[in-house]
């Protein structure tokens, strides 16, 4: 073929055969910036790409979350090239997100961290206005465990052991080659943080030291640059978890995909699975013990975390614990609380919202905690979800604590001082339990806590609730936003944090998830991420889930738990 023709942006265009995306970007105008990257027939590539003949053609930005992911990955790699020529003696380690920013530890530099970065972020600022390309081709899958080994790059090569293919896509920026795990812009210009390539606009990133390592912001999703130009509150709730669960998998072995694969191909993978449930158990136990020290003054336990965190099962398990600990917990639904739904309060979207605190009669649920801790007998009520207001009074329930009981609540509001401000402060714990996951593709390149989380839900969404995958993909941004409104900003107000991410868990997940995965329809919308995540599950080696133990907060999503939900 001398010429194509394709779909983009709704208008059919005509090409010369091998021409690149950015022959047609390049001559466009979008209202929220320059085009970082495209959808070509619903599937994420970069803009030096081929245009394929009949394909339909849309670009992103670095306001689209897809564009936003090409964006931060585009910057880490300059990141890196900037320390390279920097301080080729200094490691520096990816790892998970403090809000908007991802943090990173560095190893091998002495002295002051401040002088340094100031010198690699001079670097970046260079590599960003000389424009410099990202070159991406094929190696040879030996040729690169060659190139790794050679760097001393031993958690990569683990990876490429047990990921066969022929040959790899890579990414070269000066001296730094990487894996491609996903698009890249076709050159550093792209990062300024106006998004029009000029030479004299500024970055769109940002750093700054953050404990003992530093943290990378991104001008992405309506940042700007000016919003960078301060380095995020120190959270050491947050923090201190990290820090937790990467010794926890130093303990066990397994701090990236690469030796996760190895254990799995082997019996190593039975111990993994053994000594992560022991930690979890061990943790969970050592919050029992913290609230069972304060039985004294204390006998309201507040639980709370965003989506698919394996709350429930963590909750019933401390149940356990608090029956060692010589406690009895009895559990108060927040959902029995709502008002009803016509007088829900509505969202910006114009529609009901039911997560927002105020869906809850908050009156009435500070009565009873009131009236409950101080030895009163209360009628707790029932809600109605199909008729969508309280049931009637007969078929309210009677509560009295009795000595040595303690209240569990259980909710995304937990950790919301409103949801429970009747009760003073001393009386009640509070416990913030997420999935922060800390296992690594390799140490340059992180896993989001976000896919984690959203892949427990397809499963369990797929299994036990009647959701395909496109529909429980295509809810995940409301949800992401919710999640970003009533619980992260109290979650440093939290006792006790309690990561209930496993670094087996994705293997297991991989047997469910690829399936359902490929049931969404190439034409849907999810099926963007559809495609994302199933590229990304490529990466493990599968574990059975026989292998979970029954009392695993992981089978809350795959089925086959001990307890009764």
């Amino acid at each position: 073929m001398s010429s194509i023709t394709a779909e983009f942006e709704g208008k059919s265009v005509q090409l010369a055969a091998g021409a690149r995306l950015t022959e047609l970007t390049g001559r466009m105008t979008h209202p929220l910036g320059i085009p970082i990257g495209a959808l070509v027939n619903r599937r994420l590539v970069g803009l030096d790409s081929e245009a394929p003949d009949r394909s339909r053609i849309t670009v992103v930005t670095k306001h689209d979350p897809d564009g936003a992911n090409i964006f931060r990955r585009s910057a880490c790699l300059v990141l890196y090239e900037g320390f390279r020529r920097v301080a080729p003696q200094v490691r520096v380690v990816s790892g998970q997100s403090i809000g908007d920013w991802h943090y990173f530890d560095v190893d091998g530099h002495d002295g002051p961290l401040g002088p340094l970065l100031e010198r690699v972020r001079s670097e970046m600022c260079g590599i960003v206005e000389r424009d410099e390309r990202f070159e991406v081709f094929r190696m040879g899958s030996d040729a690169a465990i060659d190139l790794f080994e050679r760097e001393g790059r031993g958690d990569r090569v683990a990876l490429l052991r047990t990921w066969w293919h022929e040959s790899l896509r890579m990414v070269r920026l000066g001296g730094c080659v990487d894996i491609l795990y996903g698009p890249v812009v076709p050159s550093a210009g792209y990062l300024d943080g106006m998004g029009s390539r000029g030479a004299t606009a500024p970055p769109g990133f940002a750093m700054h030291a953050y404990a003992h390592g530093f943290v990378l912001g991104f001008a992405v999703m309506g940042r700007t640059a000016a919003d960078l130009a301060t380095p995020p509150p120190f959270m050491p709730g947050l923090y201190g978890i990290f820090q937790e669960t990467k010794a926890w998998n130093r303990v066990i072995g397994v701090s990236n995909v690469g030796e996760l694969n190895r254990a799995c191909i082997t019996s190593e993978h039975k111990e993994v699975v053994r000594v992560a449930e022991g930690f979890h158990e061990k943790k969970i136990a050592a919050v029992a013990d913290a609230v069972a020290a304060r039985r004294d003054r204390t006998r309201l336990v507040l639980v709370a975390g965003p989506s698919a965190s394996g709350k429930t099962t963590f909750t019933k398990r401390l149940g356990v614990q608090f029956r060692v600990a010589g406690l009895h917990p009895v559990a108060l639904s927040v959902d029995d609380y709502y008002i009803d739904r016509e007088r829900t309060p509505v969202g910006e979207d114009g529609r009901p919202d039911f997560e927002a605190l105020e869906a809850v009669d908050l009156d009435l649920f500070n009565d009873h905690l009131r009236g409950l801790l101080a030895g009163e007998e209360v009628a707790t009520p029932k809600y109605d979800f199909v008729a969508g207001r309280r049931a009637a009074p007969q078929r309210w329930n009677r509560l009295r604590l009795e000595p040595g009981d303690v209240l569990i609540v259980e909710g995304i509001h937990g950790l919301n001082d409103r949801l429970s401000a009747a009760i003073p402060p001393d009386a009640k714990f509070r416990i913030y339990v997420s999935a922060l996951t800390q296992l690594s593709i390799d140490a340059q390149n992180r896993i989001s806590t976000s896919d984690g989380r959203l892949l427990r839900r397809i499963v369990r969404d797929r299994l036990y609730r009647g959701h395909s995958a496109a529909a429980t993909i295509t809810a995940w941004p409301s949800v992401r936003a919710g999640e970003r409104k009533h619980i992260f900003p109290f979650q440093e107000s939290a006792d006790a944090t309690v990561n209930t991410a496993l670094p087996y868990e994705l293997a297991v997940l991989k047997v469910f998830a690829h399936r359902f995965l490929l049931e969404v329809p190439t034409d849907h919308a999810a099926f963007v991420e559809a495609y994302r995540l199933l590229k990304f599950l490529e990466l493990f080696v599968p574990i059975f889930p026989d292998n979970v133990p029954q009392n695993s907060i992981l089978r809350e999503f795959i089925g086959g738990s001990s307890f009764r939900y």
